[in-house]
C-alpha cells in the first residue's frame, strides 16, 4: 500500500494566495501534483454580493445565473435581482417573490424560470416563470424539481424532478418518479402571458420503461446504482443536474445517487441511454485519498483498498476537435432516509461495518477505521454480514468523459493534493466549520459543480482560444480552474478562493454550490466573468478575468 505525506512542497511553483488575490498558475494532471509551470488565464475577485444573511439566516446564495449586466440569485422565498453593470458594486433593483423555497433558477432571453418543490416535497411541484417582474405562468412539473435550465435558443426550458421519498417502508412512505419535465417557453413571451391566461402541460421524459418488465428493462447498465429498498427503476433514479448540447438536440442529466449518467433526446423527448459511470480506484497511485478525519491531522493522502462512487451533482458539456464532451464534478451523495435500514443511514464507519480479516487497516482510526462506506449494492458481504467490499462516496476528483459516457480523463487525486499544498492549515475543512480533516472521512474537499467556459487572447498577434473547467469545492471552498482544450491532458490553472478561514463560515465566502460563466462579449465589463453563488455564507462571487 502506497502512502505519502504532503509537507507543502508537492506542488513546485504553488504559492499561498491573500483573500481576494490572484492565484498563482500552478499546473497538475491526474498523473502527479507537481509538473512545469505554463501561462495562465488568471482570474481574480473584483466584486461580492451578499443577501440578507445576518438578518435572515434561512437565506442563501446558493444558485445565481446571469443577463444583460443582471445577477439572479436564490434567496429564501425569492430571487433576488442585481445589478452588476458595475462588477465591483452589485446593486439590488427587485425582488421576484415565489410561493415555496426555490432549489434553482435560470433566465433566457428575458424569461426568468424558478423551481419551487410542493410542501410535501413528494408531491408535484411547480415551476414559476417571470418577464422583468411579471409573473407570467406557474407550471406543473414532478415531484421535487431541482434544477432548472434552458436551451441554448430558449425554446425550451428543462426541469430535472428528483423524486426523492420521504422514508421506504414505512405506513407513510412516498418515492415519486423521477423524470425530467420539457416546458415549451413560446406561450410564455406573448401578450397573453402578461395578463395570466396561459396554461402550459410540459411534456415528461419518464423512466418508467426501465422498470423490471419493461420495454428497455434489458438495457440498463447491471452497474446503475438500484438499491431503494421496494423501489422501482424509475422511482430509485433522481435526475439532478442537467446540460444541453449546442445543437439543442442532446441533453444529459446525472441520476447522482444511482451513479449514473441518462442521455437525453430532446427532440423525440425520450431517454437514449443510461450509462453507469463505474467506480474510482482508490488502491491505484494518482488516485489516493486522505481517508481519516484524525491521525495527528497529518495529512495522508494514500492508496486504500476502497473504490470511489463517482455520484457526480453537477455536469457541463462542450466540444473539442469536433468532438462534445461532458465533464461531471464527482461530489457523491448518500441515502439517509427512514427505513432504508435501522439506522435509516446508508454509510457507515468501516470499522464497524467491514471484514477486518480482509481489511485489516479499516480496525485502525488513522487509517481506514474512520472512512465511511456503503453497506448497499455494489458493496458485497459475507455471511456474517461484513462488508468483503469497500465503497466511499464520491471520488473527491471531476472527470471528463465522451458525450456516450466513456471515461477520457480523471483528475484523481489532484484536487486533495493542491488544496493540502495551498491550504494546508484547512485541508479538508467543512464549509460549517474551520476544522482541518473535518471531511477527509467522507467526501474530502467534495467537487459540487462545473461549469466549462471559452476564453480567449491574443499571443504575438494571433488569438488564442482555451477551453476552462470551473470546479467548485463544496466543503472547503473555492473553484478549482482547469485548462481542459485538450481532454486527454488537462492542465490546472489556479485556485480562487475568497474564504477566511478565521472567520465563521457563515461570515465569509463558504459553500459553493451555483456557478455561472459570462462570455466576455457578454460581460458589463467585456472580460470573461464567473459568478459564484455560496451556500452557507449567502454570498456571491464575482470574479474576472485579468490577462
Amino acid at each position: 500500500m502506497k502512502h505519502w505525506i504532503l509537507t507543502g512542497a508537492l506542488l513546485s511553483g504553488a504559492v499561498v494566495v491573500p483573500l481576494g488575490a490572484t492565484a498563482v498558475a500552478t499546473p497538475a494532471t491526474a498523473a502527479a501534483c507537481s509538473a512545469t509551470p505554463v501561462g495562465a488565464f488568471d482570474f481574480a475577485a473584483v466584486g461580492r454580493y451578499a443577501t440578507a444573511f445576518a438578518d435572515t439566516p434561512e437565506t442563501r446564495g446558493e444558485n445565481v445565473v446571469y443577463e444583460k449586466n443582471t445577477m439572479y440569485v436564490m434567496n429564501v422565498g425569492k430571487i433576488d435581482v442585481v445589478d452588476i453593470s458595475d462588477p465591483a458594486n452589485p446593486a439590488p433593483t427587485g425582488t421576484l417573490l415565489v410561493p415555496g423555497e426555490p432549489t434553482s433558477v435560470a433566465v433566457k432571453n428575458g424569461l426568468v424560470a424558478v423551481s419551487v418543490p410542493a410542501t410535501p416535497k413528494t408531491s408535484a411541484g411547480v415551476v414559476v416563470l417571470f418577464r422583468g417582474s411579471t409573473k407570467v405562468g406557474t407550471v406543473t412539473v414532478g415531484a421535487n424539481p431541482d434544477m432548472v435550465t434552458f436551451t441554448h435558443d430558449g425554446a425550451l426550458l428543462l426541469v430535472a424532478n428528483e423524486g426523492e421519498p420521504n422514508s421506504y417502508g414505512l405506513a407513510d412512505s412516498v418515492d415519486p418518479e423521477g423524470s425530467v419535465s420539457v416546458i415549451v417557453t413560446q406561450p410564455f413571451r406573448t401578450r397573453g402571458a402578461l395578463k395570466g391566461n396561459v396554461v402550459v402541460t410540459p411534456s415528461t421524459i419518464a423512466f418508467t420503461d426501465f422498470n423490471v418488465g419493461g420495454s428497455r428493462h434489458a438495457s440498463l447498465p447491471a452497474d446503475v446504482r438500484i438499491y431503494g429498498p421496494g423501489a422501482t427503476v424509475a422511482q430509485d433514479l433522481e435526475p439532478e443536474y442537467i446540460t444541453v448540447a449546442e445543437d439543442n438536440r442532446t441533453a444529459w442529466v446525472t441520476l447522482q445517487e444511482n451513479n449514473a449518467v441518462a442521455k437525453l433526446d430532446l427532440r423525440a423527448r425520450r431517454v437514449t441511454s443510461i450509462v453507469a459511470l463505474g467506480y474510482a480506484d482508490h488502491s491505484v497511485a494518482g488516485h489516493g485519498i486522505d481517508a481519516s478525519d484524525q491521525n495527528n491531522l497529518a495529512v495522508n493522502i494514500a492508496t486504500w483498498p476502497v473504490k470511489g462512487i463517482y455520484s457526480p451533482d453537477g455536469i457541463a458539456n462542450y466540444e473539442s476537435k469536433g468532438k462534445r464532451y461532458i465533464v461531471t464534478a464527482n461530489e457523491g451523495d448518500a441515502r439517509d432516509w427512514p427505513g432504508i435500514n435501522a439506522a435509516g443511514a446508508e454509510y457507515n464507519r468501516a470499522r464497524s461495518v467491514a471484514d477486518l480479516t480482509l481489511f485489516p487497516s479499516a480496525n485502525v482510526n488513522n487509517d481506514l477505521g474512520r472512512l465511511n462506506v456503503t453497506q448497499f449494492f455494489p458493496a458485497t458481504k459475507n455471511d456474517a454480514g461484513k462488508l468483503t467490499s469497500l465503497y466511499s462516496a464520491g471520488s473527491r476528483s471531476f472527470s471528463i468523459r465522451t458525450a456516450d459516457g466513456a471515461m477520457v480523463w480523471d483528475s484523481g487525486d489532484v484536487i486533495e493534493c493542491i488544496t493540502a499544498d495551498l491550504v494546508p492549515e484547512f485541508f479538508n475543512a467543512s464549509n460549517s466549520n474551520n476544522t482541518k480533516k473535518n471531511r477527509s472521512d467522507d467526501k474530502g474537499p467534495e467537487p459540487e459543480i462545473v461549469v466549462v467556459g471559452e476564453v480567449e487572447r491574443y499571443v504575438n498577434g494571433r488569438e488564442v482560444e482555451r477551453d476552462l473547467a470551473f470546479v467548485g469545492l463544496e466543503r472547503i471552498g473555492g473553484v478549482m480552474v482547469f485548462d481542459i482544450t485538450d481532454p486527454t491532458a488537462p492542465v490546472f490553472q489556479q485556485y480562487l478562493r475568497t474564504r477566511d478561514f478565521t472567520a465563521l463560515p457563515t461570515a465569509t465566502d463558504s459553500g459553493p454550490e451555483g456557478m455561472t460563466f459570462i462570455e466576455a462579449d457578454d460581460s458589463p465589463s467585456g472580460k470573461a466573468m464567473l459568478l459564484v453563488g455560496n451556500e452557507v455564507s449567502g454570498t456571491v462571487n464575482i470574479f474576472e478575468l485579468t490577462n
